[in-house]
């Protein structure tokens, strides 16, 4: 009988190192996760300004375009280096529909279209954009694993006790969601 009031709070114990260290593990991955979403933007960030270059001295008269991506750039540095997932989601989707304007503009200039830098720069951030949305599937698959295991019982005793806090999505917002009306 004294040796089962021995086991009970050992087991207890060790059920809560468990917990704690799984959880800590899983927080660990969600961060490195929103880390690759932030290495994407990055390097998405670092060719726009070439991007920007090359098409400038076609299409003069885009000023204001030019002007939005360097704002939404800084906007996007700005909730990245604070880790504001909100703020970084919401200039994400503003990047990426001010990059489509850029890239429709640059259909008006035949000559900027057979430019080998700009290809080479379009390309480069089309492939950037693909990996942006594969991190921020990664990241959202972490971000769930992580809110599940702390919501289920009995974890959910341990990490309401040790005060861990679930993660935001990464997600688009709703005029993003909207199907754009297309007409021929």
């Amino acid at each position: 009988m004294e040796l089962f009031l021995y086991i009970i709070p050992a087991v207890l114990i060790l059920w809560i190192i468990i917990v704690y260290n799984s959880l800590i593990s899983l927080k660990n991955q969600v961060q490195n996760s929103f880390s690759g979403i932030d290495v994407q933007l990055k390097r998405r960030n670092d060719l726009i300004p070439n991007l920007v270059n090359t098409v400038k001295g076609y299409a003069t008269h885009e000023r204001e375009l030019f002007e939005n991506i360097t704002q939404i750039r800084t906007s996007m540095m700005n909730a990245s280096n604070n880790s504001n997932i909100k703020e970084l989601a919401k200039a994400d989707d503003m990047m990426t529909s001010t990059l489509k304007t850029l890239f429709a503009v640059s259909e008006n200039y035949p000559d900027l279209k057979a430019n080998e830098n700009f290809l080479n720069l379009q390309n480069q951030i089309t492939r950037t954009e693909d990996q942006i949305a594969a991190s921020r599937r990664i990241y959202n698959s972490n971000v769930m694993i992580f809110n599940s295991k702390i919501q289920v019982f009995p974890n959910n005793l341990v990490a309401q006790s040790l005060k861990f806090k679930e993660f935001e999505f990464f997600s688009i917002q709703e005029s993003e969601k909207i199907n754009p009306n297309v007409e021929l």
